[in-house]
């Protein structure tokens, strides 16, 4: 049975406007880290591509919400099937904030939104953080998780 290889990419945070967050639906003056990362592959154990992530979009917020100050890692992405899929839940992503090479936080997120190979899903998945941890943040691990599949 064909499998997915676990792969991961470092995309880079910084500083940004606080623009765009309109979808996101934050609340107050928010202060933001943006990154994003055009396209990444996750091979299957062939060598050939198992599946496509595309338009990878980070956003470490911090805010105040409800009078609290409020933190939130939130990644939005494109997932492609490809011709195969899962031969049960998918394995999914999980994330991982760094300060340089030192390890800040693990986000363990399991599965995502692909009910059917061959299609394009928009997904997106949230974590709350620390403060300390948005402020040292500066690039975010993304992880795609090895996963069994079935070809079509």
């Amino acid at each position: 049975m064909p499998a997915l290889e676990k792969k991961s990419a470092f995309i880079t945070v910084a500083t940004a406007k606080p623009t765009g967050l309109g979808d996101y639906g934050i609340p107050g003056e928010p202060t933001v880290k943006k990154g994003k990362l055009a396209e990444f592959s996750q091979a299957q154990d062939s060598g050939k591509v198992g599946r496509m992530f595309q338009n990878i979009r980070v956003l470490l917020v911090s805010t105040a919400e409800g009078g609290q100050p409020s933190g939130k890692l939130i990644v939005a992405f494109e997932i492609f099937g490809d011709d195969n899929a899962p031969v049960g839940l998918n394995s999914g992503i999980d994330l991982a904030l760094y300060a340089g090479d030192t390890l800040l936080g693990e986000y363990k997120h399991g599965a995502v939104f692909l009910p059917y190979a061959c299609a394009w899903y928009e997904n997106r998945v949230f974590f709350d953080i620390p403060a300390e941890v948005f402020e040292k943040a500066d690039k975010l691990e993304f992880i795609a998780l090895a996963d069994e599949v079935r070809a079509f």
